[in-house]
This record gives C-alpha cells, sequence and structure tokens, in this order.
C-alpha cells in the first residue's frame, strides 16, 4: 500500500524531468592500465639516476651546509649573532618555524581530511604531501631548539623537554611554546606513521620487480612480508582509517596551538581571538602553495600528466583560492576588530603595519596572498600551468610575509615609544633560513629517488577497470589491456 500511495502522490512534473548526467572527471586520463602505472611510477626510482637529479643534490646539500655553519656558530658564539635586539626579541626564528609548520599542513589536510572526505582526486598528489610534511616539520623543528641560544638546555635541565632533574627545574606547562613541543612532536610522529603505512604495498611491488639482491632485501625489510592477502588489505585499510581520523584534528589542533604563541599574549596586535582560524586557513594555504610549486616541475619532467590531470590542478587551485580568501577576510576583520574595540593601541598596531615602517612588508603580504590567487577565478589561468606555478610561489613568498609581520611589526612599536626598535636580520639569520630549503631539497630529493612518488595502490583503486563491472577492452595501438 505504501508504494501505491507513493505513486498516487508523486508530483506529475518529475515523470517530465530528465536530469541531466554529468560524468566526473577521471582521476587518471586516457584510461591508463594498471600495468602502464606501475611501469610510470615505478620506472622513477628504476631508471638510472638523471643528471639534473646530481646537480640539485650536490646544490641541495650546500644550501643545506649554510643552516649547518650558522647553528654551530650560534652554539658557539650565542643568540647575539642573530638580530635579535630590544624591543623585537623574537625574530627570523619563531618566522621560520611558523613558515615551515604552516608548509607541513597540505600533506595531512589532503591525506586524512580528504580520505575521510572520499575525495578520489587526492590520490595522485597524497604521496608527495605527506613526504614534504615530514620534511618540513624537520625544518621547523630546528628554530625552537636552538633559539634557546645555549642548545643544551632544551634537553636538560629541560626548558622545553620535562625531563626530571636535579634542581626540579620543571618546564612551564601553561606556556604555549610547551604546547608546540607537544604538538609538533605529536603531529611529526603521527604523520611518519601515516605516511609509512601507505607506502606498505607500494613497497612490495618495488621488491617485487627489483633485479638486485640488495634491493630485494632492502624493500623487502620496509615492506613488511607484505603479500597482498583479503587479510593484509583489510589489516591495511582499517589502519589507515584510523590514522586518518587521528590526524584530522592534527590538522586543525597544531597550528591552533602555534597560533597560542601570539594570541594569548597581551602585546597589540596578537591578543586576539581571530588566530586560531586564521592561522589554520593561512596554513592549508601556504601548504598546497608548496605542492604545487613541487608537483608541476616533477609533471613535466617525468611525463605525469595522465596521472597529474587538469582536474587535480584545478582542484588544488580552487583550495587555494577558497584559503586565500579566507586570510583576506582575516586581515580585514583585524582592522575592523581593532576599531570596534576602540582600544587605542591596536589601533595604532594595524595602521602602523599597513603605513608604518614595515608597510613594504605589509603590502608585499596583500599583494602575494590575497590578490594574486584571486587569478584562479580564471579558468584560463588554472589551465595555464606556467602562471600557476608562478601563483604558488607568491604564495610562499606571501605566507612568509605574512609571518614577518605578525611577529615584527607588533614588537617594534609596542606600548613605550622609548624602546622603538627597529628590527633587521643579520647574515647569519639569513643564510640559516635559505640553508632550510636546501635541507628540505636534500630530503624530497632522496624521497624522489628511493620511494615511489605516487600511491599507485590508491591509483590503481580509483580507475575505472577497478569496478568490478566495468567494462573491460582492448585499447587500440596501446600494447596493453586495460585488465592488466
Amino acid at each position: 500500500m505504501s508504494s501505491s500511495h507513493s505513486q498516487e502522490v508523486r508530483p506529475a512534473i518529475l515523470d517530465e524531468v530528465n536530469p541531466v548526467n554529468i560524468p566526473r572527471q577521471p582521476c587518471v586520463a586516457n584510461d591508463r592500465s594498471f600495468n602502464w602505472i606501475t611501469e610510470k611510477i615505478c620506472g622513477i626510482i628504476e631508471e638510472k639516476t638523471p643528471t639534473w637529479w646530481w646537480v640539485c643534490f650536490i646544490i641541495a646539500c650546500c644550501t643545506a651546509s649554510f643552516t649547518l655553519i650558522g647553528l654551530v656558530y650560534l652554539t658557539v658564539t650565542g643568540v647575539g649573532v642573530w638580530g635579535l635586539a630590544n624591543p623585537v626579541n623574537w625574530g627570523w626564528a619563531i618566522v621560520n618555524f611558523v613558515f615551515w609548520i604552516g608548509i607541513g599542513h597540505a600533506g595531512t589536510l589532503i591525506s586524512a581530511i580528504l580520505c575521510l572526505l572520499r575525495q578520489k582526486w587526492r590520490t595522485s598528489i597524497n604521496r608527495a604531501a605527506e613526504a614534504m610534511t615530514i620534511f618540513a616539520v624537520v625544518c621547523a623543528g630546528l628554530f625552537p631548539v636552538f633559539h634557546v641560544g645555549r642548545v643544551w638546555f632544551a634537553i636538560y635541565p629541560g626548558y622545553l623537554f620535562p625531563f626530571p632533574n636535579a634542581n626540579a627545574i620543571w618546564p612551564n606547562f601553561r606556556s604555549a611554546l610547551l604546547w608546540d613541543v607537544f604538538a609538533v612532536s605529536t603531529y611529526g610522529t603521527v604523520s611518519v606513521l601515516f605516511w609509512y603505512i601507505g607506502l606498505i604495498p607500494d613497497f612490495a611491488t618495488v621488491r617485487d620487480r627489483a633485479k638486485t639482491k640488495f634491493r630485494k632485501i632492502a624493500y623487502g625489510i620496509v615492506a613488511m612480508g607484505w603479500r597482498g592477502s583479503n587479510r593484509h588489505w583489510s589489516n591495511y585499510e582499517m589502519l589507515y582509517l584510523i590514522l586518518a581520523g587521528l590526524s584530522t584534528p592534527l590538522v586543525l589542533s597544531v597550528h591552533t596551538i602555534v597560533s597560542f604563541d601570539f594570541a594569548i599574549s597581551l602585546v597589540p596586535g596578537w591578543h586576539t581571538t581571530i588566530f586560531p582560524p586564521y592561522f589554520v586557513a593561512g596554513a592549508i594555504f601556504s601548504g598546497f602553495g608548496m605542492v604545487i610549486t613541487l608537483m608541476l616541475p616533477l609533471r613535466a619532467i617525468y611525463g605525469l600528466q595522465d596521472l597529474i590531470t587538469q582536474y587535480h590542478i584545478d582542484c588544488m587551485t580552487k583550495i587555494i583560492l577558497a584559503t586565500g580568501t579566507m586570510v583576506g577576510y582575516a586581515y580585514g576583520m583585524e582592522f575592523f576588530i581593532a576599531a570596534y574595540g576602540a582600544n587605542d593601541f591596536e589601533i595604532f598596531a594595524f595602521v602602523n603595519r599597513a603605513f608604518g615602517n614595515y608597510a613594504w612588508a605589509y603590502w608585499i603580504m596583500i599583494s602575494c596572498n590575497v590578490i594574486s590567487p584571486q587569478f584562479f577565478w580564471f579558468k584560463k589561468i588554472r589551465e595555464n600551468t606556467t602562471l600557476v606555478w608562478v601563483i604558488s610561489l607568491f604564495v610562499n613568498v606571501g605566507m612568509w610575509f605574512e609571518r614577518f609581520v605578525i611577529t615584527v611589526t607588533s614588537l617594534s612599536r609596542d606600548f613605550l615609544p622609548s624602546s622603538w626598535g627597529y628590527y633587521s636580520p643579520t647574515v647569519v639569520d639569513i643564510f640559516t633560513y635559505l640553508g632550510t630549503f636546501g635541507l628540505f631539497s636534500v630530503l624530497f630529493l632522496l624521497f624522489l629517488r628511493f620511494v615511489p612518488l605516487m600511491a599507485m595502490a590508491e591509483i590503481k583503486a580509483v580507475t575505472p577497470q577497478a569496478d568490478p563491472h566495468h567494462v573491460h577492452s582492448h585499447k587500440a595501438g596501446s600494447g596493453d589491456y586495460v585488465n592488466n
């Protein structure tokens, strides 16, 4: 009776409506087969090391040495070699720390949140983004440890790590600086686990294809006995889902806690409740900018246009557009909150940012973070990979200047005009920071050489032939069956 009743009340107009079936964009172009995907991705690490890789690796190692030399010099001499002086006692160290933590956010977002939301387009870029997260956290972790000057104090007597000691000196658990240590270390640990778990099936594939005994043993160890059985896949998928669930709150919590370094203070320009969501949006914004910066050159070098399609680029640029607009909204709301609160110190802090001694940095920030992403409204811009890559560089530059503006402008003009000053970095500051790009590049190049760049198992799972109801067909002239 219920079915007959439903037929009676069904509006007649519904019988005349013919909804348009809009097909989804394929995550793998040109209907590539399983075999083609395996050969393409494994070929990157199985072929002879290209000359360009060695050139980039040597340059990256030389650049990374700047950080090593700078940190050794800092440890031997003291933090006076940096440009820190009253009233700016936080400088490039905290700026670079927040910058690198933000870079690492896209990896966990792509892997965890988009996995839970079942966004299939993540499969071609999640592996590189996860690796980028780990390497960025390594670069970020250097600055909190070394900014104490006497680096041994970070561990003993426990200014950062809560180790018991004879003098009973414990860190201040009410300090956001200590929360950073726990948040970043937890974030890094979960990110490494998440990254490694996703690699196990692909390590097994490389192990089975290995042509030398050393490679077979090495990849066999890291594959942890993977045989691709039903039980292996069941345990793998459950663990991957659990780690995705654990990682999701970390995306929000880590940069929220980083923002507390500023927000819980009374310094004008910092003491605001908008910082946590503002910092999270900015971190995702800068993280996706770095993903595009890294992946587009690799797409061109290795001919990965069928795996990183225009659909992937569109999705990433739209996220950059959305988060960039959020960041621009936050910039405007900061001025509104200062004016609405009628606090003379807050009003001066933001007027000083826009028109004071550091106005040049502020307008670089606005140009790169607010204006440049708006070009992604236009489809022709999104389809021009060169312009997309250039805009991604602007995003990275703008997000570094955002952290610089927040940190320095508020400290250089505090409550007492008698203590105002102008902060400038030293050569040690500059080279230590530039060296972290070398360290990041060294780690990423090693990853590129010895680890599958993309998640083969996940990419195959989103192809049409992974559907058991897919009609298998032979591609003329391909020499390869779709169901291979």
